[in-house]
């Protein structure tokens, strides 16, 4: 399977405008997510695996208590592809079905 190449500054803005959240750094996206407790943040890892699976995409992320942290990228490319947009719009619509607290 041919992996997705990488997005322009011009993609990325656009796709940024559609992630507020979402912070661009060093060639990575990333946000906090916090959650109730550790327990809404676990079930939501758990959803979230299930997409990246399905995108044989995984993020960088860490989990502390009830606060998730992640940084996508797509290592292979070298920077941000198609499917770091993808992964992160998954996470923001099952963040969304659990009622997040904001954080970027």
């Amino acid at each position: 399977m041919a992996r997705p190449t990488l997005l322009t500054s011009a993609q990325i803005e656009d796709a940024l405008r559609e992630l507020p959240a979402w912070k661009l750094d060093a060639g990575r996206i990333g946000r906090e997510f916090v959650f109730r407790d550790f327990d809404e943040a676990f079930a939501w890892m758990t959803a979230v695996a299930a997409d990246a699976k399905a995108l044989d995409h995984h993020p960088d992320w860490t989990n502390s208590y009830r606060r998730v942290t992640v940084t996508l990228q797509t290592h292979d490319a070298g920077g941000l592809t198609a499917l770091d947009i993808a992964l992160a719009n998954a996470m923001e619509r099952h963040a969304a079905a659990r009622g997040t607290r904001e954080r970027s």
